[in-house]
């Protein structure tokens, strides 16, 4: 669990890879000037919690409410990143007393369906594991090119979130997984239910080749008053290829809200 920093407390939720690690370099900058948080996802080594088949996607909204217990906090603000943003949407619907704000950063909107290729992925995930790896750097490539001038600015990124995830493996049968389990999920409701202050980050539309920028901005026009907003010069990957906007845009909206 990453705990650091003084000031309005953020939650980090991770994305489909479950570890807080990949996105440490964010989580340093947010940590400058708010209580930055997140942790592991359910099942995954260093999460220090099991996954219950049987709960399902409660899994991961109840230990957002063991995350809070832990740090002692009665409320913070939510940040759901890519996958997150399913339980920080869900979490915040369900406990809005505990919520002072909510973001949404390049989450799947609520109707958000895998693409042929990432459903095959899906189906057959360690089979699919080593073609996915082998092809990262290639998907990755316009996204860190947009966000880093110089090539190696470039290179130098791509090592060392090379290192980062190495050291911190995902578990491709997990991440299978977390997508079947929000697969038949109504998440329409949740955000009728939103009436909290909510932020919904997007990177450029070109550049975010695992969400289409549509489908994030969808939460913008079903929650009541959300702001939207664009972080240029990346995609999917803002909290990876472009930490300080990413923190800086966040930790605005947390000392807005957060009271």
């Amino acid at each position: 669990m990453f705990d650091r920093g003084q000031g309005p407390p953020v939650i980090v939720v991770p994305g489909l890879q479950g570890r807080w690690e990949w996105a440490k370099p964010a989580m340093t900058e947010l940590a400058q000037t708010c209580r930055a948080i997140s942790y592991s996802l359910s099942g995954d080594i260093g999460s220090g919690r099991k996954l219950h088949p049987e709960h399902g996607f409660e899994n991961y909204t109840r230990q957002l409410e063991e995350v809070l217990d832990r740090a002692g906090l009665k409320q913070a603000v939510i940040c759901g990143v890519s996958f997150g943003g399913f339980v920080a949407l869900r979490y915040a619907a369900r406990y809005p007393g505990r919520v002072s704000a909510l973001i949404l950063a390049s989450a799947p909107g609520p109707r958000w369906q895998p693409s042929a290729q990432q459903a095959g992925w899906i189906s057959k995930p360690w089979w699919s594991a080593p073609a996915f790896v082998a092809t990262s750097p290639l998907r990755v490539w316009p996204e860190v090119s947009a966000a880093l001038p110089h090539v190696g600015s470039r290179l130098a990124f791509l090592a060392r979130q090379s290192v980062r995830c190495l050291a911190a493996p995902m578990i491709p049968s997990l991440m299978a997984a977390r997508v079947k389990c929000v697969a038949d999920m109504d998440f329409d409701d949740d955000c009728r239910q939103i009436t909290l202050p909510t932020l919904v980050l997007t990177g450029e539309e070109p550049l975010d080749r695992v969400v289409p920028v549509q489908s994030t901005r969808s939460y913008a026009e079903l929650i009541p008053r959300a702001d939207y907003r664009v972080l240029p010069h990346t995609g999917h990957m803002a909290i990876l290829t472009r930490p300080s906007m990413f923190a800086g845009l966040v930790s605005e909206f947390a000392h807005a809200h957060h009271h």
